[in-house]
């Protein structure tokens, strides 16, 4: 398949004005300008002239099909609040495909989500990036474990108040990700040592320290929730005691603390940004966040946070930031390239370059509108 005389905004590089896509199976092939396109014979075309085509549109953070529209208590499987530290959970057990949420998503563009646990639990879960067409999940995976979701702040404490039980303080949400934190670090060195010294026992199978190894050794990311400022000071703390690699997710009151997040060279995930402050740590939530923070060199993505704002919405919200000041090029790259590149799926989408998956979104118009609504979406090589 090759697209031709479209508007190509690459991501990767200058925007070409007038030039063409050739796909190969999954994958984009030939990516350049109208003077070096070559027909191939029995290829089919599709003509762009008078849109913009851009990579597929990624949420770095949301829970689509984890709390499925309109089921209540049936379709609600994000939190496993029973019991406050669940590393060894998986969003991708908990997603169903086949809501309607999806469709819609790829209706607005959104050909890639970065799926997570909730918030109750101070260490929720794994969290895996997904296409989102197709129907079941192990299809539609790009990664199956990119992160482990970590939460501070008010969540875990009215979770667990209710209950009776730790953690209902800042305090103890801290201490428990510490403790659990700590207890991986000797179940690895007890792991590693045994393995040196056929004379020392393995010790005993722990399911959530060996679903916490890949985080110490840095080989996937802690995704931390944090709205306020002292819990996002708090989220970078631990993580340095740790030398846990980390993005922080929500960063409310971000803007607050530019400086100090640019020089640590933190990245952030921005949003939601369309809804009320419905609760006290939003009393800081400001549109001007996601610009703020990334003017001050911190590489910043927006998220949906579906179902809090729908998935259909990211490029609104994209452009929300923008009339809060955000540098428009800065906001479109916030639900490309930079979730994918936050979320170690860049190798895969996020920008339209040879080898990488063909999801493509066309426009007529400026896709950060109200009025924006995509004329084509292409995953995976294949058309919507």
């Amino acid at each position: 398949m090759v697209i031709i005389n479209g508007k190509i905004v690459t991501m990767a590089g200058p925007t070409i004005e007038k030039g063409y896509i050739r796909t190969q199976g999954t994958k984009i092939a030939e990516v350049g300008p109208m003077e070096e396109y070559q027909p191939a014979q029995g290829e089919e075309v599709i003509e762009a002239a008078g849109a913009g085509v851009y990579p597929g549109f990624v949420d770095a953070h949301c829970h689509i099909g984890m709390w499925e529209d309109s089921m209540g208590f049936e379709g609600d499987d994000g939190n496993e609040d029973t019991d406050p530290c669940t590393p060894h959970l998986r969003a991708l057990d908990a997603i169903n495909p086949t809501e309607r949420c999806f469709s819609e998503a790829l209706a607005g563009g959104v050909t890639t989500v970065v799926v997570a646990p909730g918030s109750a639990n101070p260490i929720a879960g794994q969290v895996c990036a997904m296409k989102t067409r197709g129907c079941c999940v192990d299809d539609m995976l790009l990664r199956e474990n990119i992160a482990v979701k970590l939460a501070l702040g008010e969540n875990p404490k009215i979770t667990y108040h209710a209950k009776g039980q730790a953690p209902t303080t800042r305090m103890a949400t801290a201490a428990l990700i510490r403790e659990q934190l700590a207890k991986t670090r000797r179940y690895l060195e007890d792991k590693e040592a045994a393995a040196e010294d056929e004379e020392l026992d393995e010790p005993e199978l722990d399911f959530k320290c060996e679903a916490l190894i890949p985080l110490l050794k840095r080989e996937v990311k802690a995704h931390i929730h944090a709205h306020r400022a002292d819990d996002i000071c708090t989220a970078v703390r631990i993580c340095e005691e740790f030398d846990l690699d980390y993005l922080l997710i929500h960063c409310t009151d971000g803007y607050k603390l530019t400086e100090r997040l640019a020089a640590r060279g933190a990245g952030a995930v921005t949003g939601p940004l369309i809804g009320s402050r419905t609760k006290p740590e939003l009393a800081g939530q400001a549109l001007e966040n996601p610009g703020l923070l990334s003017k001050a060199g911190v590489k910043t993505a927006i998220c949906t946070d579906h179902p809090e704002v729908p998935i259909q919405y990211l490029a609104l919200s994209a452009g929300i930031a923008v009339r809060g000041g955000m540098d428009y090029d800065e906001a479109l790259k916030a639900i490309t390239i930079y979730p994918a590149e936050l979320c170690g799926i860049a190798d895969r989408v996020g920008s339209i370059e040879p080898g990488k998956d063909a999801d493509l979104v066309f426009f007529f118009g400026d896709p950060l509108s109200v009025y924006a609504k995509p004329k084509l979406v292409i995953v995976n090589g294949e058309c919507k």
